[in-house]
């Protein structure tokens, strides 16, 4: 459709239509041929054009704005009635497909596909972020060579009672003591109000015969220095930090006792740290 506005007013016989040629590079301007006087064309009667003449004259697909006389607009407007839509047809359900049939009967049954169709992509997509999530924590966790090095295995019966041997163990000394009798009745009959981290010797050692503990300083991670100090046990020469032959701080500015790792014992003359 296409509507033609025209206004008018008391001024209708002082409208005129006004015409301006431009320039251009693809084709110059020609200048009008003015006619003689004797020469001039009769002039044809002036044609009464209807809005279906005039919009036959206009080019298609076009939007065309005119103006004219004493500042009176007037518009000329195209309707978009040729615009063309697509058609969903062959995507949409059979059940819906009918225009004069009721989809409200196949309401539940078109719901339920749509859910199980969503719950099978979340599904499959929780499945996805787990593998690749997986896959990316694999990549920072421990080589082959870090894992060889994750458990250590000891030959107890080559330790002599009362000593104490250091092993290397995930690079820190680890602290293996064969203790006495005598020993391990003192540690036992220690007082635990007057421990600094209290803790009875049964708690800390599998066997009372055999204490393991990780040889590191709890105060700044020093070494301790085994069977010294003033209680007999370890003896951290960097801030004086003593303690007893359960490895449980005494004496200094370590806050905590020494660290005990997981170890279990396989036979009476094998232990395995880790």
């Amino acid at each position: 459709m296409m509507s033609f506005i025209v206004r008018s007013s008391g001024f209708s016989t002082y409208l005129k239509a006004t015409s301006q040629a431009v320039a251009s590079q693809v084709k110059p301007i020609v200048p009008p041929v003015v006619l003689a006087a004797d020469k001039a064309l009769p002039s044809s009667p002036e044609k009464h054009k209807s809005h279906y003449s005039i919009a036959q004259s206009l080019p298609k697909n076009e939007l065309f704005a005119q103006s004219g006389g004493i500042r009176v607009p007037a518009q000329i407007r195209l309707a978009h009635t040729d615009i063309r839509v697509p058609d969903f047809t062959e995507y949409r359900r059979n059940s819906v497909k009918d225009p004069n049939r009721s989809s409200s009967s196949t309401e539940e049954s078109r719901k339920l596909f749509s859910y199980m169709l969503v719950a099978g992509g979340s599904l499959g997509a929780t499945y996805g972020a787990k593998a690749l999530v997986t896959q990316f924590i694999s990549t920072m966790s421990a080589s082959a060579d870090v894992l060889a090095l994750a458990k250590i295995e000891i030959k107890i019966g080559e330790i002599p009672e009362g000593k104490n041997m250091t092993f290397k163990w995930r690079g820190k000394p680890l602290f293996v003591r064969h203790r006495a009798p005598e020993e391990i009745e003192k540690e036992g009959s220690v007082d635990l109000s007057t421990l600094r981290d209290p803790q009875h010797d049964r708690e800390r050692a599998q066997r009372p015969e055999w204490l393991v503990l990780i040889g590191v300083c709890t105060h700044l991670g020093c070494v301790p220095i085994a069977n010294s100090g003033d209680y007999g046990g370890y003896y951290c020469p960097c801030h004086g930090s003593h303690y007893d032959a359960s490895g449980r701080i005494r004496k200094g500015p370590a806050p905590l006792n020494l660290e005990i790792p997981y170890y279990e014992f396989t036979d009476d003359e094998t232990l395995v740290v880790g």
